[in-house]
């Protein structure tokens, strides 16, 4: 089942709605269940609230799947470039966008410190980062492997589906070299072949700088001692459809 709900969002001072997804036998059993948190909340569940109309369908891969959990889809800002703002952990300059004030790092201290107490107070989480993870794609798949480098005390698995590495590469990188993360670290990493050959027929997929961005990452990540999972896909495109393919792929590498 679904749940829907407002809830405040200090770093923007609004709100943002969450998409809460509960097994159908919760309120029958008194039961705790991991739980995960996602970006872009609208497009996890049904096609008629996906931006583009195609939904992850992630409802009804969980309605099936053996683990039973709860997920909590985080609604982005559908104004104007405050969702690149928001799901970005460093501030950047790119055309057509121009300046990006982010505050990425903001959004991800509302979560774990004023969202995510709110979840486990409400329902019945496993709170420990063991039994918690974090998604999203695009830069909601850059605020997923932020999280698991900054956050590492809170999430210990990470879905990062064509992540926007492109914007901040280095900083995130850099990052990296100066945290330590937790040996039960899991990282899936993902790239579709037909996005990472977007303007470079003439290179191979492996030759892509966002095939090689991910592959950077991974080597930085198990040097750190995580365990990961790069998915190259193939004919994989940017965009919902195609992520939708890749959750029982993501899901049984985290959790099983």
């Amino acid at each position: 089942m679904i749940v829907t709900k407002d809830f405040p969002f200090t770093p923007a001072n609004s709100s943002r709605t969450l998409h809460i997804y509960l097994p159908d036998d919760y309120y029958q059993s008194q039961e705790a269940y991991p739980c995960m948190y996602y970006f872009d909340g609208q497009n996890l569940f049904f096609d008629y609230e996906a931006s583009f109309g195609t939904s992850w369908g992630l409802k009804d891969f969980l309605d099936v799947w053996p683990k039973k959990m709860i997920v909590v889809g985080i609604e982005c800002s559908h104004q104007g470039n405050q969702r690149l703002a928001e799901y970005s952990p460093y501030s950047f300059f790119e055309e057509p966008f121009g300046q990006i004030e982010a505050y990425g790092k903001e959004t991800l201290n509302w979560l774990v410190s004023e969202l995510k107490p709110y979840i486990d107070q409400k329902f019945r989480t496993y709170p420990f980062r063991e039994a918690t993870g974090i998604a999203g794609s695009s830069m909601g798949g850059l605020m997923a492997a932020y999280a698991g480098i900054a956050f590492n005390n809170y999430f210990s698995k990470m879905a990062c589906l064509s992540s926007a590495l492109s914007f901040n590469f280095e900083e995130l990188m850099t990052d990296l070299s100066k945290q330590e993360l937790n040996a039960d670290s899991r990282f899936y990493l993902s790239v579709g072949q037909l996005e990472a050959q977007a303007n470079q027929n003439q290179l191979e997929p492996f030759q892509t700088p966002a095939v090689k961005r991910n592959l950077s990452l991974e080597a930085a990540l198990q040097a750190k001692g995580a365990q990961t999972y790069f998915y190259l896909q193939e004919y994989g495109q940017h965009n919902e459809a195609s992520w939708q393919e890749q959750n029982q792929r993501y899901l049984e590498f985290l959790w099983f």
